[in-house]
């Protein structure tokens, strides 16, 4: 059976992830959250003490990128592959909005760029494969057979992901989580090394006012497409 790469690049909080999950399961391809990744390296970073809100010993962190192992796991029971740092399952603690407040500044230093890059391209050698983040169809996978590009607006998205930080006990505010989703945007569209834009032929999918169910219907019609065109 023919097989393909989807790349999902977009905005924080627009359902990437979940979509994308939606995709895997429904083609019986792999899914790769690189956003989880580039979480992971984030959390690395706190727990070793080389960034704060006063300081970021950046190479402090360069010089320990070879101690960072980082894996996927397949749960059976969600039905999606979880993050691992150094053989630690490390979903719930990458999800936290600390680790959303420094993950752009992480994800802007080459050398972590070029080890999680180098990583994802392995990952996609034998294609079936759906990878979201950033900068998927502009760096990571540029030839890749379909690209979408998600987007909402930011009040959308905050009220979204503030309702996902409640859901697992957070105390947080709206108003900090739509300023977060407003740094993010700024910084990822702004950073020097692979900034947030969309590919020339991605295909732009605003969810604002779509559902679960239709995002997932599209871009399950964009797959066809490809895959009846290949």
């Amino acid at each position: 059976m023919k097989k393909i790469i989807i790349a999902i690049d977009g905005y924080s909080s627009t359902g990437k992830s979940t979509m994308a999950k939606q995709l895997a399961r429904a083609l019986g391809y792999i899914y790769v959250d690189t956003g989880a990744m580039y979480r992971a390296v984030t959390l690395y970073a706190l727990q070793k003490g080389y960034i704060d809100e006063n300081d970021f010993r950046k190479d402090a962190l360069v010089a320990d990128l070879k101690a960072i192992d980082l894996s996927f796991k397949y749960n059976p029971e969600l039905q999606y592959s979880e993050m691992y740092l150094n053989g630690s399952n490390v979903e719930k603690e990458i999800r936290t909005l600390e680790v959303s407040g420094y993950v752009s500044q992480i994800s802007v230093v080459p050398e972590v760029r070029q080890k999680l890059v180098a990583l994802q391209q392995e990952m996609g050698r034998e294609k079936g494969l759906v990878m979201d983040g950033r900068d998927i169809g502009t760096v990571v996978f540029p030839h890749a057979e379909l690209k979408i590009f998600m987007t909402a607006s930011p009040d959308i998205r905050a009220t979204r992901r503030y309702k996902e930080l409640l859901d697992r006990g957070a105390l947080i505010s709206y108003e900090e989580v739509l300023e977060n989703v407003q740094k993010r945007d700024f910084l990822d569209s702004n950073r020097e090394h692979s900034p947030l834009k969309k590919a020339e032929d991605a295909i732009v999918m605003d969810n604002s006012a779509m559902s679960q169910k239709e995002q997932f219907e599209r871009a399950l019609s964009l797959v066809q497409m490809r895959l009846e065109n290949k």
